[in-house]
């Protein structure tokens, strides 16, 4: 079977192909091709991806392509990973929308408005081509804001497409560790939207025990997703919140914090990301792979110490040493995506969190909506747990940014400013509608006319 990875430039794909190497046999993978337009960090990048093949004495075929006909034809699976505009749009959305005084996260508010609008017509085309030359394949789409894309290439009729998020698994990882007991013991459930759900049950080996953890003052503080919340806040919830709703229950303490650190998150992965590319340009990977793989996990030890720290004002800085490190495990959404590609192939399946449409999941969402919910996945298909009706904290919540989500899909597929207008406005993060004009201005006018789309094949 064919993995192609559209953005196989992307950082995170030496991380995807040494997750990958643990499974590829049992999940019959025989070869990865990597695609991407920007040849020359391509290069770079799969020669990575090779070295950790080769050092774990794996028979893995990592090949790339510069054409996404002969990338995509023939693929099993397909993932999605692209960054159109490339690191510095993430810088202009941010700085655009800190101007105007919101926050500019490149998922949530104005900055992932801004990312939608640039990427969703190059998924289009890409889905086109799948549609033709892989017409069988699962894609998973990993490019951000996740679960706005999903819902623009569901909308759009591309119905083997499933969004995935490393977040709640992250989470879960963190909190069977804390809690000391294996992932298999550890069942937690989520609901809501990608990057604004809930946790609502927790259970060991099938005992609830969801509400003794947000009364476990230490356990609140011990995992990185929970402690950035006031615990008063949890506990009046009687839910544990997904991370990216530190956003919403602490807006200003985030957009204060990102004013005083003088620097966006954007701004310090493209530093990050160039000094990385720039040091791994002067190298000759192919004489000294080993130095080279080195320094490439050197600047992503950088970033991920730097996770949410600006927003947050936690310092989480820790010694990093150089050539000392080892190749992540892929947990991420390598892992998320391959768990799916088990499921799919197994008779029990397992249980994951994925963007996928409501089909009466919760209550009082249309059936098309795309959400992110745990499922159990098998040969069956992917079938969403089902949530019921949900607190109407949480309900208006889900159903304003959902309102948001479908009136910016409208607004790209009719090229309509007057529609962007109205989708940022009911934003809770812009919410207003002075300001959600400002920025639509803005953002058309340093793309050079972002509602007409960009075409990158």
């Amino acid at each position: 079977m064919k993995i192609t990875v559209i953005g196989g430039a992307g950082v995170r794909t030496v991380i995807f192909i040494n997750g990958l190497l643990d499974r590829y046999k049992k999940l019959n993978i025989d070869e990865v091709v990597l695609y991407d337009t920007d040849r020359e960090k391509l290069e770079i990048i799969s020669r990575l991806c090779r070295h950790v093949v080769v050092r774990r004495g794996q028979g893995l075929k990592v090949s790339t392509s510069f054409n996404a006909v002969e990338a995509i034809s023939g693929a099993d699976y397909i993932v999605t990973t692209i960054r159109a505009g490339g690191d510095h749009s993430r810088v202009v959305d941010e700085e655009i929308a800190l101007n105007a005084g919101v926050i500019g996260q490149e998922t949530t508010g104005a900055g992932g408005f801004s990312m939608a609008v640039r990427t969703i017509p190059v998924l289009m085309e890409y889905c086109e081509l799948i549609k033709i030359h892989a017409p069988h394949a699962w894609i998973f789409n990993f490019t951000n804001p996740s679960g706005l894309v999903t819902q623009a290439l569901k909308n759009a009729g591309y119905e083997r497409i499933i969004g995935i998020c490393d977040a709640p698994s992250s989470t879960k990882f963190r909190m069977a560790k804390q809690l000391g007991v294996t992932q298999d013991q550890l069942s937690v459930e989520f609901f809501g939207l990608n990057h604004l759900s809930w946790i609502q049950s927790v259970k060991v080996e099938g005992r609830e025990i969801l509400q003794e953890l947000l009364s476990d003052e230490s356990f609140l503080k011990s995992v990185q997703e929970f402690s950035i919340f006031d615990p008063e806040l949890l506990r009046s919830m009687g839910y544990l919140p997904n991370e990216y709703l530190y956003y919403y229950y602490h807006r200003e303490k985030a957009l204060n914090n990102i004013k005083k650190s003088g620097e966006t998150r954007g701004k310090s992965i493209e530093s990050v990301n160039c000094r990385m590319m720039e040091e791994l340009k002067q190298m000759d990977i192919e004489k000294s792979p080993e130095t080279a793989l080195q320094v490439f996990l050197y600047y992503m030890a950088l970033r991920e110490e730097s996770y949410m720290s600006i927003e947050t004002g936690h310092d989480k800085k820790e010694p990093i040493k150089k050539g000392e490190l080892e190749v992540p495990d892929g947990m991420g959404y390598a892992g998320v995506m391959l768990d799916c590609i088990e499921g799919l192939q197994s008779e029990e399946g397992r249980e994951l969190v994925l963007s996928v449409q409501n089909n009466g999941c919760i209550e009082g969402l249309e059936d098309q909506d795309v959400i992110e919910v745990t499922c159990h996945v098998s040969k069956n298909g992917i079938i969403p747990v089902p949530v019921g009706k949900v607190p109407e904290h949480c309900y208006l919540l889900i159903r304003l940014i959902k309102m948001y989500e479908k009136l910016t899909v409208e607004a790209i597929k009719n090229h309509s400013k007057e529609t962007a207008v109205r989708a940022l406005t009911l934003h809770p993060l812009v919410n207003s509608y002075s300001l959600a004009k400002i920025l639509v201005e803005q953002y058309d006018l340093a793309y050079g006319g972002i509602l007409g789309g960009c075409h990158a094949i």
